[in-house]
C-alpha cells in the first residue's frame, strides 16, 4: 500500500498540509495513540487536536479497505481473463467504493440471472445487433437463434431484451445518471403496515403512518425510527425518484432511431431500470442513509458520553451512598474518601414499612461514625422522599445530591462488580457506585458499558460495531484529558489510559498490591510486560500526588523532565520553586528551549501545566433542587417555570428532568429565541436549566417543554 498517495488524498479530503498528514500517519503507523499524538507530538502534527487526528485515522482504514478491495476485484477480473491495460489503470485510480463496485459489476460472480441463462442460450451477439437498430424486422433476424434452447423467435428477442436489460443497470454511466437523480431529489415515504395499524406497537409510529419528504432533509432521529417501524413490521418504508425522468435520460442514451429494433430496445431499458437499476441504487441509497443517520446518531451519543464521563467531581470525601425504594428500603453504604466500602445496612423510613425513627437513628449515627461529608441518592423510586428525610435528619453542613443511577444495576450484575464485592448483593454494590459516582463520576462510569448508561438516541438500531469503537474512543480521550492517580485507579480505569489495556493495567494493580504505592513514574519500568514503548505512551496520563518529583503529578511528560530542569537552573531555582513562583516562569524565554525536537508549542504547554500541575479540567459541582410540591405528572400545569435538570441531549432536542418521575422533551425548535441547529450548542448533559410547561400528553405519556424565555441558570451537576 502506497503511503505517500495516501497521504495526498487524505490531505486534500480533509483540507490539510501535506506534511502535517505524514508526521501524524508516520505516527498512527508506529502505533502512537491519538491522545498521546496530539498531546505530545503537536511539531510532527502541526498541533493537530484528537478530532482531525481521529478523522485522519478513519480515512486511512477507508482508504487501506478499498486497496485491499481493489486487490480482490483485480485478481477476480485477471483470472476471468478479461484483465486490459485500460481496466487495470482505471482500479488503480479509482479511490471511491461506490466507483469501483460499479466497474466491478459487470465481472462480479453472481447468481444465475435470466441474462445469464439468455447469454447461455448463444443470444448476446442478437443483443448487440437490437442495440445497433439497423435492421427492420427483429424477428427475421432473430429467427436465426430458434433451436432446441429457443423455440421461437419471440423466445429469442426477450432473452436479448433480458441481456440488453442487465448491461443498462451495470453500465457505469447509467448508474451514475440515476445515482445522481437519487442525489438531487430522492423522497422517503413511510406507510402503516394495515393489518398492524390499531396495535399497541404501532401507536408509537403514528407520526409515521403516512409520511413523506426528502430524503436529504430527513433527519437522522426520524430515518432510524421509520426503519425501527419497518424492522417491527409497522412501517413499509421506501426511497423513490421521478421515474419517468430517470428512464426518459436512460432512453436517450440507447434508444438512437424510431424502428423496431428501436422499440425492443427502450422495453428493455424500462425493464432493466425497474426491474434492476432502480431498485439497486434505492437499496444503495437506503444503505447510505442509514450510514449518515448511524453516524449523526453515534455523533450525538458520543458527545452526550463525553459530557457524562466529565461531569464534575466531588473529589476525595467520605460519601454516603443511597439506593432509595419503597417497599424494599433504601440500601445504605458508607464509603471512604478513596472509594472503599466500610459499612452497609437498610433503612425502612418511607411506607409501607415506615420505621422512620428507627431510620433516623441509624443513618445520624453512620453519618457520626463514618465521618460523612456528602452524601449520594440516587435518582431513581423513592428519591424525592429520600432526599427529603435525609435533609432532615443529617447535619446542615453534610451536602446532599442526587446523582443518575443509570447502569447502576448493570454494573452490581457485572463481572467487574463481583471481583470488586464478591461477598455482597447486587443492591450493595449498585449503592456503591451511585456512591463513587459522587467522588469522581469518569472513575466510576468507566465500568459500566456506554449503551447502558441511558444518554443515546437510538443506539439499538445504529451499526453496532461502530458505536462500539466510537464509544471506546471517548472513553479513552475523556480519561486521559482527565489523568489518572497511578496509585488509586482501578484496573478497569488503567486499562483506558494511552498504552496500556488490560493486560498492562492488571499488571500494574498487581505490582502497587505486593510493592506499595509508586513514588515516581519511573518504578512503572519495573511492572512486568511494561517495556519502553508503553511507558512512552502512558506516562504523561498518569499521575502521583505525593511524588518526589512534582513534575510526577504534572502533564508534563517524562521525556521533558531534563528541559524543565534546564528551565529551573537558568532561573537560579528548584522545579518546585519555578512552579510556584510566577515571576519566575514569566521570565523564561522560551524561544532559547526551541530544538529541532521542541517547538513552541510543546515549550507553552509545559509552561502552561507548571502554572497548575495536575490540574483537573472538569467543573466545580454544584447541588441541585427540585420545585416544592411538584412530584408527579398531575401537579403541572401548562405555563409553569419549574428547575430541571438535562438528562439527555438528541437531535431533535433535550430531555429535562423536573422531579415528576417522566422527563420532558424540550424540543429543538424551544430551546432558545434563536434558531438552533445543534442542541449540544445550547444544552449540556446535567446542566441546571429552567423550563416552562407547555403541554401535558397523560395518554402518550409525554411532557413539552420550552426554555424559550426563561430566565436560565448556567450550572452543571
Amino acid at each position: 500500500m502506497d503511503i505517500k498517495l495516501f497521504v495526498k488524498l487524505i490531505a486534500k479530503r480533509l483540507n490539510l498540509q501535506e506534511k502535517n498528514v505524514a508526521g501524524t500517519l508516520s505516527l498512527l503507523e508506529e502505533g502512537c495513540t491519538i491522545p498521546f499524538i496530539s498531546r505530545y507530538r503537536k511539531e510532527r502534527t502541526g498541533g493537530m487536536d484528537e478530532i482531525q487526528i481521529t478523522a485522519m485515522s478513519e480515512q486511512l482504514e477507508r482508504l487501506k479497505e478499498i486497496a485491499r478491495r481493489k486487490e480482490t476485484v483485480i485478481k477476480t477480473i485477471t483470472e476471468l481473463g478479461k484483465m486490459t491495460p485500460e481496466l487495470e489503470m482505471r482500479i488503480n485510480d479509482c479511490w471511491e467504493s461506490a466507483e469501483l463496485e460499479d466497474i466491478y459489476l459487470p465481472f462480479r460472480p453472481k447468481r444465475r440471472t435470466r441474462a445469464q441463462v439468455a447469454r447461455e442460450h448463444g443470444l448476446e451477439p442478437l443483443a448487440k445487433i437490437l442495440l445497433q437498430q439497423r435492421e427492420h424486422d427483429p424477428e427475421e433476424v432473430a429467427l436465426r437463434y430458434v433451436g432446441d434452447d429457443i423455440a421461437t423467435p419471440s423466445d429469442a428477442l426477450r432473452g436479448a431484451q433480458d441481456i440488453i436489460a442487465e448491461m443498462v443497470s451495470e453500465n457505469e454511466r447509467s448508474r451514475q445518471q440515476v445515482r445522481g437523480q437519487f442525489r438531487r431529489q430522492a423522497m422517503i415515504s413511510s406507510k402503516v403496515v394495515k393489518a398492524k395499524a390499531d396495535t399497541d406497537a404501532a401507536s408509537k409510529y403514528s407520526d409515521y403512518f403516512d409520511w413523506k419528504e426528502p430524503l436529504r432533509r430527513c433527519s437522522s432521529h426520524r430515518l432510524l425510527a421509520m426503519r425501527r417501524g419497518e424492522d417491527e413490521g409497522v412501517l413499509r418504508v421506501s426511497i423513490s425518484v421521478d421515474d419517468e425522468e430517470c428512464m426518459s435520460r436512460l432512453l436517450r442514451d440507447y434508444v438512437k432511431s424510431q424502428g423496431a429494433c428501436a422499440r425492443l430496445v427502450s422495453e428493455a431499458v424500462v425493464d432493466g431500470y425497474k426491474r434492476l437499476l432502480c431498485p439497486s441504487i434505492e437499496t444503495e441509497f437506503a444503505a447510505l442513509s442509514k450510514e449518515q443517520a448511524d453516524e449523526e446518531a453515534i455523533r450525538v451519543f458520543a458527545e452526550n458520553l463525553r459530557q457524562l464521563l466529565l461531569a464534575a467531581p466531588l473529589g476525595q470525601k467520605r460519601v454516603m451512598g443511597i439506593d432509595p425504594g419503597f417497599r424494599t428500603g433504601c440500601k445504605v453504604v458508607c464509603l471512604d474518601a478513596q472509594g472503599n466500602l466500610l459499612y452497609h445496612e437498610a433503612i425502612f423510613p418511607h411506607p409501607p414499612v415506615n420505621h422512620r425513627m428507627q431510620a433516623t437513628v441509624h443513618l445520624q449515627q453512620m453519618i457520626q461514625e463514618y465521618k460523612i461529608e456528602a452524601i449520594a441518592i440516587g435518582n431513581g423510586t423513592a428519591s424525592r422522599e429520600t432526599r427529603s428525610f435525609v435533609e432532615d435528619v443529617a447535619d446542615k453542613d453534610v451536602r446532599v445530591f442526587v446523582v443518575s443511577e443509570d447502569g447502576a444495576s448493570v454494573y452490581s450484575a457485572s463481572k467487574t462488580a463481583r471481583e470488586e464485592f464478591p461477598n455482597e448483593d447486587v443492591t450493595v454494590r449498585g449503592a456503591v457506585s451511585i456512591g463513587r459516582r459522587l467522588i469522581d463520576p469518569l472513575a466510576e462510569l468507566v465500568k459500566i458499558d456506554p449503551k447502558s448508561i441511558g444518554v443515546g438516541q437510538y443506539q439499538h438500531d445504529v451499526d453496532q460495531t461502530k458505536l462500539k469503537h466510537s464509544l471506546e474512543q471517548t472513553v479513552v480521550s475523556c480519561v486521559n484529558l482527565v489523568g489518572v492517580n497511578l496509585n488509586t485507579a482501578s484496573a478497569h480505569l488503567l486499562q483506558y489510559v494511552s498504552g496500556l489495556g488490560p493486560s498492562l493495567a492488571k499488571n500494574i494493580v498487581d505490582y502497587r498490591r505486593e510493592n506499595g504505592p509508586f513514588f515516581s513514574r519511573g518504578e512503572l519500568k519495573k511492572v512486568p510486560r511494561l517495556g519502553a514503548a508503553a511507558f512512552e505512551q502512558c506516562a504523561g496520563f498518569l499521575r502521583i500526588p505525593d511524588a518526589r518529583n512534582p513534575l510526577d503529578n504534572s502533564a508534563v511528560h517524562p521525556e521533558r523532565y531534563q528541559l524543565v530542569e534546564q528551565m529551573a537552573s537558568d532561573m537560579d531555582c528548584s522545579v518546585d520553586e519555578l512552579i510556584h513562583n510566577t515571576q519566575k516562569r514569566k521570565s523564561l524565554d522560551l524561544q532559547r528551549y526551541v530544538s529541532s525536537e521542541v517547538g513552541m508549542p510543546t515549550l507553552t504547554d509545559i509552561v502552561r501545566e507548571l502554572e497548575k500541575p495536575g490540574r483537573d479540567p472538569r467543573e466545580q459541582i454544584e447541588e441541585f433542587r427540585f420545585a416544592s410540591g411538584i412530584e408527579t405528572v398531575d401537579n403541572l400545569e401548562p405555563g409553569m417555570e419549574l428547575p430541571g435538570i438535562v438528562t439527555n441531549i438528541t437531535a431533535f432536542g433535550a430531555f429535562v428532568d423536573i422531579g415528576v418521575h417522566q422527563d420532558g422533551l424540550v424540543h429543538v425548535s424551544q430551546l432558545a429565541d434563536h434558531f438552533v441547529k445543534d442542541p449540544a450548542q445550547v444544552v449540556r448533559l446535567h446542566q441546571h436549566v429552567r423550563v416552562r410547561v407547555l403541554d401535558i400528553d397523560h395518554r402518550r405519556g409525554r411532557i413539552s417543554l420550552s426554555m424559550k424565555g426563561v430566565n436560565q441558570r448556567n450550572d452543571s451537576f
